[in-house]
């Protein structure tokens, strides 16, 4: 009884260790601080005018810090916090409630605003500028129009997808945040960070080992440095050392420069089945067993970002790096440059 009570008692302490991870001002936020200035700013002149602070859009790509930005946003202003997602978001009678149920100055976190259903997003636009919506009561002719007024809220976007927004919807945002990769110094910190917040004790030349293979992001980071924990933990391992890294890193399939199981079943198809392209995404898609999305929104842009893989007209191609990370030389071809012209069509959409 005695252990079990024990062990609930070790997971409540992990659970609440894990939460402390995240950052909880702006001066415990490593990284992005061209972002973080900006942000400093606007939030200091609202709280100087005890106002709510203008609407936020934080883009890029997942595991940056956009809801960990968001959370800091409601502690800065030391308001409460409201979150809800898009997709949650199906009809504008969802977002009427959760619009008329905010408090004065409540910040309002929508995180893949972009996939927002458009009789939503169009009531958000009015939201947003007026501080009301139009509530439709009835149908047919018999319907009537109810004016709602809205308590002055922060609407704070995330979306890894700003291009998908409506420009109507961007426009209204008085901020726009674009978070960039962390530089490998950066993760390095924020490991560190992690480690003495999960009272892990570990080398510093083990945590550049994981910051090298983190793909530039902190979530990344943060999960390998608790696989490489696990590891040391089952081996008896009181310190984390550089060879517990490299082993426990193998074994999860993460290579010297972050490429994990995806970007390399990615990159080996292109080349050994495809020839090294170009093949359309659906394709190449197909080729792994993945959804399209999972290649677009995970696998391709850490690889274009390496230049291992290019997007050009005619579908996806593997640069001469691409050909050669896999051990294998690069096809003349590919070595002089393609001869693909602007007007050759991704098979894909040629189809």
């Amino acid at each position: 009884m005695n252990d079990e009570i024990s062990n609930q008692n070790a997971d409540d302490a992990e659970r609440v260790a894990e939460l402390a991870l995240r950052p909880k001002t702006l001066k415990e936020f490593v990284g992005q601080y061209r972002v973080r200035d900006q942000l400093d700013l606007l939030l200091s002149a609202a709280r100087e005018r005890k106002s709510p602070a203008d609407h936020i859009l934080f883009s890029g790509p997942p595991g940056l810090g956009k809801t960990t930005l968001a959370m800091i946003v409601a502690a800065e202003m030391d308001t409460p916090i409201r979150i809800t997602s898009g997709p949650a978001i199906q009809h504008a009678g969802d977002l009427a409630s959760i619009l008329s149920s905010l408090v004065e100055g409540e910040i309002l976190f929508l995180d893949e605003i972009h996939r927002m259903s458009r009789p939503a997003e169009e009531m958000l636009y009015l939201a947003m500028e007026d501080f009301r919506v139009d509530v439709i009561v009835g149908k047919g002719a018999g319907a009537t129009s109810i004016p709602l007024e809205l308590p002055h809220f922060t609407l704070v976007g995330a979306t890894t997808r700003a291009g998908l927004l409506p420009s109507p919807l961007r426009d209204r945002f008085g901020f726009t945040a674009q978070l960039d990769f962390y530089e490998s110094e950066e993760l390095f910190q924020i490991i560190k960070r992690s480690g003495q917040l999960l009272d892990i004790e570990i080398d510093d030349l083990a945590i550049s080992e994981i910051a090298s293979r983190s793909r530039g992001t902190p979530r990344v980071a943060n999960r390998l440095l608790r696989r490489v924990r696990d590891y040391a933990q089952v081996n008896k391992e009181k310190i984390v050392q550089l060879s517990h890294a490299q082993a426990a890193l193998k074994i999860y399939e993460v290579d010297e420069i972050g490429l994990d199981r995806l970007d390399k079943s990615v990159l080996t198809a292109l080349i050994k089945n495809f020839n090294g392209g170009p093949v359309g995404v659906s394709t190449l898609a197909m080729a792994v067993g993945e959804e399209i999305e999972t290649i677009e929104s995970l696998a391709e842009p850490f690889l274009v970002r390496l230049g291992f893989l290019a997007r050009t007209p005619r579908g996806r191609i593997a640069t001469a790096a691409g050909w050669m990370h896999l051990g294998i030389k690069p096809p003349l071809s590919v070595q002089i440059g393609s001869d693909a012209t602007l007007f050759d069509q991704d098979p894909d959409i040629a189809q």
